[in-house]
């Protein structure tokens, strides 16, 4: 992929930009010296169960639990104790095993937003008080409102902020991976968006790096935006990506209420990772659908444009493949097929094919070898 001038400034730029706005925003940490605390006692973080979430963090550094005079920041690590089982009846571990929790087990997660349609909307709480499981990848949230068929969230009692030495809490950024300068040769980026969760946004990144991986083709998957959990990852990885990164590997729980500006260096330091890694391909996959805030912002940030190659985008009927087809070329992006739940519809698919003028494409069809080559414009 060739560069232009003003990509080399995206490539080079971001992570100063980072930087800058990690100054500002810890200072938002209150009481780290005044605040009341725990000798942590390594036996006992050892024995609880951690999030998915939490796999890059080595806990290993936490000196302290943290118990008054904090408030809590997104990607803070923080000990806690289950008090009551409701929706979520398992925690999803590092290695993507799912333990079944009971009251009183304790679990190290991170706290984070989250926004689930389908689930649960909650935010970061403003002191240490009980709160709930919103995600089974661990994340600590205070629920706001739920969808209506979902069980009440399970209740967790935090128990401390995990912190070093010097007092400071334990937060995911601290273990992020290394942002480099995007290289100038960056393998093609296909992006997979949709219309909202479950519309075979997954199923479909998944197929295509599995079609990629036939074609013996080194690949790369990352999910950009989202809630920490392991089931997008794990699909990747099973597909035969080599390397597999989230936005929890870019220091975030999860990427509900961040701004358009950390957005885009998430998504930044995560291609610039790849990009680094030797790869034929990079296969990135946006969470919920385009209507989002977060997801909409993304979409239409400079810099992610200017890396899409190009976007697959699923939807479960026509219309929501025709409406976002219409709102993605409104940004400057460009779609080069149709993907998503519709593809089980014969009569759907024909419909789409006729609203959007593009090809619809099954999971099937993605996981063959020569339709993935094609949409690298390369050729068996």
């Amino acid at each position: 992929m060739k560069f232009v001038d003003e990509g080399d400034d995206y490539g080079q730029r971001f992570q100063n930009e980072e930087h800058a706005d990690e100054a500002a925003g810890r200072a938002l940490v209150t009481g780290e010296a005044s605040g009341q605390w725990l000798h942590a006692a390594r036996a006992r973080l050892s024995r609880a169960r951690r999030g998915f979430s939490t796999r890059r963090a080595d806990i290993s550094e936490a000196e302290y639990l943290l118990t008054g005079g904090v408030v809590p920041q997104p990607g803070d690590l923080v000990l806690a104790q289950v008090t009551n089982i409701g929706q979520h009846t398992r925690i999803e571990q590092p290695d993507g095993r799912r333990a079944q929790l009971y009251v009183g087990d304790e679990i190290v997660v991170a706290y984070g937003n989250r926004y689930a349609p389908d689930q649960f909307e909650a935010e970061v709480p403003d002191d240490l008080g009980a709160c709930h499981l919103v995600a089974a990848g661990g994340i600590a949230s205070q629920l706001i409102n739920k969808n209506s068929r979902m069980k009440n969230p399970t209740r967790i009692t935090p128990i401390g902020l995990l912190a070093d030495a010097d007092l400071k809490p334990l937060n995911l950024k601290k273990w992020r991976v290394d942002g480099q300068s995007i290289p100038k040769q960056l393998p093609p980026v296909i992006v997979v968006a949709g219309t909202a969760m479950n519309a075979g946004k997954t199923t479909a990144a998944a197929r295509l790096i599995k079609g990629l991986e036939r074609a013996g083709k080194r690949v790369g998957g990352a999910k950009v935006t989202g809630t920490g959990a392991g089931g997008d990852y794990w699909q990747m990885k099973d597909a035969g990506a080599v390397d597999v990164v989230d936005f929890t590997d870019a220091g975030y729980a999860s990427t509900y209420l961040l701004g358009t500006k950390e957005l885009e260096q998430g998504f930044l330091r995560l291609l610039s990772y790849l990009g680094n890694r030797n790869l034929d391909a990079i296969v990135v996959e946006v969470a919920d659908g385009i209507l989002q805030t977060e997801t909409a912002e993304l979409l239409a940030s400079r810099g992610f444009g200017f890396y899409c190659s190009q976007l697959i985008f699923a939807a479960s009927d026509a219309i929501g493949a025709h409406a976002g087809v219409q709102w993605l070329h409104s940004k400057g992006l460009k779609v080069g097929a149709i993907s998503g739940s519709l593809t089980a519809s014969p009569l759907a698919v024909r419909e789409a094919m006729t609203a959007t003028g593009l090809p619809v494409l099954s999971k099937q069809a993605l996981a063959d070898p020569d339709v993935a080559l094609g949409l690298l414009g390369e050729s068996a």
